[in-house]
């Protein structure tokens, strides 16, 4: 071989090399898009995409056009608004379906989709040579807010959500056992993130008549599988000292919304979504953050007041207990006696709240920060892309032994 030969195969060698360290590009699809955190979804989104890009992937959020104002770009995201109706039943599917028509054209790599819904169009973008995945937040369908119609097309998005798809994430242990037992299919298991948070000084949280260490929290969107009702009686019966404070808004769930802010009172406060320096300073101020649903994926909320260094009790769902044990508080789901008696203990008790908050922030900064989180997602996106070496390119099962390994050391 001659020198020149010689010299025009290492140039493409590298050209190659080059080619092949490029991070993917990847478009989310499924959530209402940026800058306002919602739900789990658009805090997914916003998080996420934001660790995701730092990290050189080249991510486009799609947004709905009421949602997200006229950007761009955000946190180094590429932002594409697309109308859509305004309709309990029909929002979600056209603009999935119209996202999914305008990534399939796009030069994105791969499609990330979120959530049961969505993961219906994930074949879609396949047929364009994209690659498609798919993330599991919950079992949407058991959501009572839906009606027979909707469950059983959720229930679809949940087989689909394995079949479908390159590759599928869930969120939390349960939801990965759920799936070996339900399909005996293997997903990635890929936890919510969040960050740790600083306590703010008080000043808005004194403008609505609560005092930093002497009230419970309760942060999400009023629907029925949360179980507010269920946390106001229990409070209502405690002779827990302080107040109780519920900050969130409906979710196509009116009604209910409107039941739970009749009943604010002189213990009971009701707040409408707080979001930003407002959220940090209401979160890291309460003295027990309440989660007392029945239904849950991996509650971001929970993982939010444990990063805030807040105590945190749950209703005892598995999905809860596997972020929550050895460092929070449970009560047996459903349960007004038993949620009432561990708030009685908890806001009587401040040392036994702090020393359980420390260890769940501990908990938080060894699993759950969004940056470790992402680069996780990224080495499936890696995978799916041909770019990942031998050490990262796993399969989910040996993904899973490998993440329980370092677990249990």
């Amino acid at each position: 071989m001659g020198l020149y030969e010689e010299l025009l195969l290492k140039s493409r060698a590298s050209r190659k090399e080059v080619v092949n360290d490029k991070k993917a590009r990847v478009a989310f699809i499924g959530g209402r898009g940026l800058v306002s955190k919602y739900s789990g979804i658009e805090s997914y989104y916003e998080e996420a995409g934001k660790n995701l890009a730092s990290l050189g992937y080249q991510i486009t959020a799609y947004c709905r056009n009421y949602f997200t104002p006229r950007l761009a770009a955000h946190n180094g995201m590429r932002v594409v608004r697309i109308p859509t109706v305004r309709s309990k039943h029909f929002e979600t599917v056209l603009h999935t379906l119209l996202s999914t028509i305008h990534a399939s054209c796009s030069d994105a790599d791969i499609v990330h989709y979120h959530a049961l819904g969505p993961a219906l169009f994930s074949f879609l973008p396949r047929l364009a040579g994209k690659k498609t995945v798919v993330t599991v937040q919950g079992l949407d369908w058991q959501r009572r807010k839906w009606g027979k119609l909707a469950s059983w097309v959720l229930r679809l998005g949940e087989h689909a959500a394995v079949r479908l798809p390159n590759a599928t994430m869930v969120v939390s242990k349960t939801l990965r056992d759920y799936y070996r037992w339900q399909y005996d299919a293997e997903t990635f298991y890929i936890p919510n993130g969040t960050f740790v948070r600083e306590r703010r000084a008080p000043g808005r949280i004194l403008d609505w008549g609560l005092t930093p260490n002497e009230y419970a929290l309760f942060l999400g969107r009023f629907s029925p599988e949360k179980n507010c009702h269920l946390l106001i009686e229990a409070f209502g019966r405690s002779q827990a000292p302080g107040k109780l404070v519920l900050a969130g808004g409906s979710s196509h769930t009116d009604e209910y919304a409107k039941q739970l802010r009749a009943q604010q009172s002189e213990r009971v406060l009701m707040l409408d979504w707080v979001s930003g320096a407002e959220l940090d300073e209401l979160l890291t101020n309460a003295a027990l953050f309440v989660l007392p649903s029945d239904l849950e994926g991996l509650s971001l909320a929970l993982l939010d007041a444990m990063g805030a260094g807040v105590c945190v009790l749950t209703s005892d769902i598995p999905e809860n207990r596997e972020v929550v044990d050895d460092v929070g508080f449970t009560f047996r789901a459903g349960e007004v006696e038993d949620l009432s008696r561990m708030l009685e203990l908890l806001m009587s008790d401040r040392q036994m709240r702090e020393i359980s908050a420390r260890r769940a922030r501990q908990r938080v900064e060894q699993e759950y920060l969004w940056p470790g989180i992402s680069r996780q997602i990224g080495r499936v996106y890696d995978e799916l892309c041909g770019r990942s070496s031998a050490a990262s390119a796993v399969k989910p099962q040996e993904q899973t032994l490998e993440k329980e390994k370092s677990e249990v050391a």
